[in-house]
């Protein structure tokens, strides 16, 4: 709980012009602007008792900040939370999937509640399933020179190098499937401060044609976005969830005819699969669907359709793809297993065909925080960490995988000797491996070629594993636009 600067565990002073509340859980001052002769500032100003009778209550918009009871009305009307008129794009859980049997999963108890005997049964279930699965990815840690002057900066510290390896080999494996160039949209999925955007334009240089869209659905500070004027690339923000995003209905994709590069660094759990169902089911099925229409109507109602077609006629096929699919690609470092949900994993089909469904997906995503469970600091050594974190605003905090390390959240260090550490790890692989091969066999089963492959060292992220794809039998994206 906060308390102010007169606390005993106060140290130093605030810097000049800034509000003299101590804020205890993130042990330090509090760092937003006074007025003049002021010595606290607005939020904290009642709870030190500075100001008058005026009462400050939280807002009932977003808790998370104050407001004086007496400005509610106006407040309300201003406030960052409230809600907003929905843009076009936004259709409500257009990419959610079906909420079927979401009602079974109400019931399931913890994993430290199961017995030995239902856990051992689950672990069998896995182990079977994950029979003639290659646990051991084949190694795709590359680099790019557009980030050799940033990853050699001696002035980087460890954060900010990890990332930056990890950011240098997602763009490698770009350019290696040959989507990096130029008339093409990026979208990257939450996207943060929009650093991935950022370097893919820098590699880019000056080619033509590029518009970046970055998605995420809270406000960023720190973005980078904001810094690019380059003539040729534009960068396009989206605050929405990937849940309800219809790329269809942004202009630049709907007019623009753009082929689409699904990008994203760490993107955690279930965004990845409402991203995967966001790109092939709502964006490219809406192209197909377009497609299905009789030759006549198309060339009506479509003047790029029409020139494609009076080239096609005069013979001109090298310019004409015989079949354009709108998703040039896919590349996705994956995040966060124990954070998926049935309702949204695009993988449902395969876990039925194996005999698996919703509990045991539960548990399954459950267990795969057991992957990193042998990697885990004290508690004196996590609390130091995280308040290292809150005082260094700068910090690239993007990753989702807690600095490499992380505690279950299951109880599952109370299990008693049923499995040892390393046990646990292979098991929480084995999950990940399987949900990862659920999103596979989905996006072979709509047309693309996907792989997963290392793409960092795990000293660097224990979240080391990319996700990539290319359209089956679609011409290159350099003949697309």
């Amino acid at each position: 709980m906060a308390t102010s600067a007169s606390s005993p565990h106060a140290t130093g002073f605030p810097a000049e012009g800034r509000c003299g509340y101590y804020v205890e859980k993130k042990k330090r001052f509090c760092r937003m602007v006074v007025a003049a002769g002021k010595r606290f500032c607005g939020e904290h100003a009642g709870a030190a008792e500075e100001e008058d009778a005026r009462k400050r209550i939280l807002c009932p918009l977003d808790p998370k900040h104050t407001v004086y009871e007496d400005q509610l009305a106006k407040h309300l009307k201003k406030c960052n939370s409230r809600e907003k008129p929905k843009p076009d794009f936004y259709i409500q859980d257009i990419n959610a999937g079906l909420k079927d049997e979401t009602e079974i999963l109400e019931q399931l108890v913890p994993i430290s509640s199961l017995s030995e005997e239902q856990l051992e049964k689950l672990i069998k279930k896995l182990r079977k399933a994950s029979e003639g699965l290659n646990s051991t990815l084949k190694d795709h840690i590359m680099s790019h020179p557009a980030l050799h002057d940033a990853l050699n900066d001696p002035k980087n510290g460890d954060s900010a190098t990890k990332h930056l390896k990890q950011q240098a080999s997602i763009l490698g494996n770009i350019e290696k499937l040959k989507l990096l160039g130029p008339r093409r949209c990026f979208v990257e999925f939450g996207a943060g401060k929009g650093k991935l955007s950022h370097w893919v334009d820098i590699a880019l240089k000056d080619a033509e044609k590029v518009h970046f869209i970055l998605v995420e659905k809270v406000t960023t500070r720190f973005k980078v976005d904001g810094k690019h004027r380059k003539k040729n690339s534009v960068f396009e923000r989206l605050q929405i969830d990937i849940q309800h995003l219809c790329l269809n209905k942004i202009p630049v994709l709907r007019e623009g005819k753009l082929p689409v590069v699904g990008i994203g660094k760490h993107l955690c759990g279930m965004a990845t699969d409402l991203a995967l169902r966001c790109l092939i089911e709502t964006y490219a099925a809406s192209f197909e669907e377009r497609n299905e229409e009789p030759l006549a109507k198309r060339i009506k109602n479509d003047k790029t359709e029409k020139e494609i077609y009076t080239l096609a006629k005069e013979g001109n096929e090298k310019n004409v793809p015989e079949k354009w699919n709108p998703v040039a690609g896919i590349v996705i470092a994956l995040c966060c297993h124990h954070r998926c949900d049935w309702r949204h994993y695009v993988g449902k089909e395969y876990f039925r065909a194996l005999g698996l469904g919703a509990v045991e997906f539960h548990y399954f995503q459950r267990m795969s925080s057991w992957a990193t469970c042998g990697m885990r600091k004290t508690s004196l050594e996590t609390s130091n960490s995280t308040t290292k974190r809150q005082d260094n605003q700068n910090d690239d905090s993007e990753e989702h995988d807690d600095g490499g390390y992380r505690i279950t959240d299951d109880g599952a260090d109370s299990l008693p000797g049923l499995l040892s550490v390393e046990e646990k790890k292979k098991i929480g692989h084995l999950c990940k491996l399987l949900i990862d091969q659920g999103r596979i066999q989905y996006l072979q089963q709509k047309g693309f070629s996907p792989a997963l492959q290392y793409y960092t060292d795990p000293l660097v992220s224990l979240e080391n594993v990319l996700l990539t794809a290319l359209p089956n039998h679609s011409s290159s994206p350099e003949t697309t636009a």
